[in-house]
């Protein structure tokens, strides 16, 4: 009997975590449905300057789905905004860092943000398709 009072105590404590195990999302399982193209969209800004506004294609990552909207004032990268990103601090942390470094770059050719390598990969990718789909 007095071991009994203890190994039902231990053996709930030992289910609780259990029994509040949440699953987290499906991450690969299934085929990737292919991405859309990516969408381009222009127009004329003050004193006749062409704005080319470019999305990239959706990106799926382990840590979630990654997609780009980059602007173009003429040829050069005006500016870069994140329309889908993984909901993760390293993610947030991250994108600021990624969108630096990709205008200072002018291109998709950008340094991974170290703890964030899958969230950089998925931006450097669909920053690409942006860039293709731009010409």
């Amino acid at each position: 009997m007095k071991r009994a009072l203890p190994v039902l105590v231990l053996s709930v404590a030992g289910l609780i975590p259990v029994w509040r195990y949440a699953p987290s999302p499906d991450t690969g399982t299934e085929a990737a449905a292919p991405a859309p193209a990516p969408s381009v969209s222009s127009s004329a800004g003050p004193g006749g300057t062409t704005s080319t506004v470019v999305r990239g294609s959706t990106v799926g990552t382990e840590k979630g789905p990654v997609q780009v909207e980059v602007t173009f004032a003429g040829d050069r990268i005006a500016s870069v905004r994140m329309l889908r990103q993984p909901d993760h601090p390293q993610t947030t942390a991250a994108v600021p860092k990624l969108i630096e470094e990709t205008l200072r770059a002018q291109s998709a050719e950008i340094d991974t943000v170290s703890g964030a390598t899958v969230t950089s990969d998925g931006y450097k990718e669909s920053l690409q398709a942006a860039l293709d789909a731009k010409g």
